[in-house]
């Protein structure tokens, strides 16, 4: 039996190979969506995952450093080594900086911690060059995509911070890259002043009392200990808000990247209607394009079954083209983002179903063209 599908696209490859390109591209851009959102949760839980902390003790009726300004002082950590449940403490930093650098300054977010402490956020598997903090003041980590060199020296208010290390893959919940000092230069260049606005405040009778105020306290649980019951302890004995590890996951992952996935879902669906308006045009004016030779093959008695048939098995065919240059496109342009691109292969078979369904109710407009046509236009047009 001729498969009429075959000897169609056979005569207009080129076409269709481009139509199918072209729209491809478009769903390339639905997957480098759907893959950007993939990147924020992984960016989300990069530097929680470092941490690796039970409890997250932050200002009270706050949500944390991540999703908005929390001061606490840093003596709270003295108080929580000695809570029963409480293996170890310390206390963190965050601040956004920009770091001197040509021919722009770089955008960062400054972690500080205690380097003799018991929390190190610098995961040693994340370290290509150097080393991690070893002293008090004047050394910084830096990642790779900074462009800081090993040894060089970045100038931050009044001091000169000496790169010691160099980190892949560090990022914040933003995206934005992760360097990190010690507790007391966190600590200078987040609450201290410059020497006029310090004169200005004395000149007032105001003095820095933010100088030893941190932005979190982080803890872990002893063994054997809920760590639900030790949270709950806390806040009732400490007036702090305290949130455990999942808690902290779902403030970053769900609440704070909840609009950003709604925006980026809107994106996704119209770049989807879009390609089925496509196909559906494209497969109509193909119809169009033939319909004196469907109307002959009707004439002569083929039946209207494998003359659908023929329209459903290009709109397939054209779909399941397009989502081959689909991933095609997206894998070879996604590393050129400058934020993280996740592309996983259970979105890609997700995409591959709703091409399908596209595909499907693309064609029916094709269909309803072949049903309608009329065998004695055959004749002498």
């Amino acid at each position: 039996m001729i498969n009429l599908a075959q000897k169609d696209v056979t005569h207009t490859l080129g076409k269709f190979l481009v139509t199918a390109m072209g729209v491809g591209m478009l769903l390339g851009i639905v997957l480098i969506m759907i893959g950007v959102y993939r990147g924020m949760i992984v960016d989300a839980e990069v530097l929680l995952d470092d941490i690796n902390a039970d409890l997250w003790v932050v200002q009270e009726k706050t949500l944390g450093p991540f999703a908005e300004a929390s001061r606490i002082h840093e003596d709270l950590r003295d108080t929580l080594r000695v809570i029963d449940g409480i293996q170890n403490a310390e206390a963190l930093t965050f601040q956004n900086i920009q770091l001197p650098q040509k021919p722009q300054p770089v955008r960062v977010v400054a972690v500080g911690f205690d380097p003799f402490g018991t929390f190190n956020p610098i995961n040693p598997e994340r370290i290509v060059k150097g080393r991690d903090l070893e002293k008090d003041h004047y050394e910084i980590v830096v990642t790779d995509n900074t462009d800081f060199k090993l040894g060089e020296t970045i100038p931050l208010l009044r001091n000169e911070y000496k790169v010691v290390g160099i980190t892949h893959g560090s990022v914040s919940s933003g995206g934005d890259p992760l360097v990190y000092i010690s507790l007391k230069d966190a600590q200078e260049l987040q609450f201290s002043y410059s020497n006029n606005r310090i004169r200005n405040d004395r000149a007032r009778g105001y003095k820095n009392a933010d100088a030893h105020m941190v932005n979190t306290i982080v803890a872990r649980v002893k063994p054997g200990y809920s760590v639900d019951q030790v949270a709950k302890e806390l806040k009732r004995f400490k007036n702090k808000s305290v949130y455990t590890a999942t808690e902290q996951k779902w403030i970053l992952t769900k609440n704070l990247v909840k609009k950003a996935s709604k925006q980026i879902g809107m994106f996704t669906a119209i770049l989807v209607a879009v390609s089925t308006i496509i196909i559906a045009l494209i497969i109509y004016t193909m119809t169009l394009e033939k319909m004196k030779e469907i109307a002959i093959m009707k004439l002569i008695g083929i039946p209207n079954s494998m003359i659908i048939k023929m329209i459903a098995q290009e709109t397939l065919l054209l779909g399941f083209l397009a989502f081959i240059f689909a991933n095609i496109f997206s894998h070879f342009i996604y590393e050129k983002f400058p934020k993280r691109v996740v592309l996983e292969i259970p979105d890609a078979w997700m995409l591959f179903i709703v091409v399908i369904i596209a595909s499907i109710l693309a064609s029916l407009i094709g269909i309803k063209k072949v049903i309608s046509a009329d065998p004695s236009s055959a004749i002498g047009g």
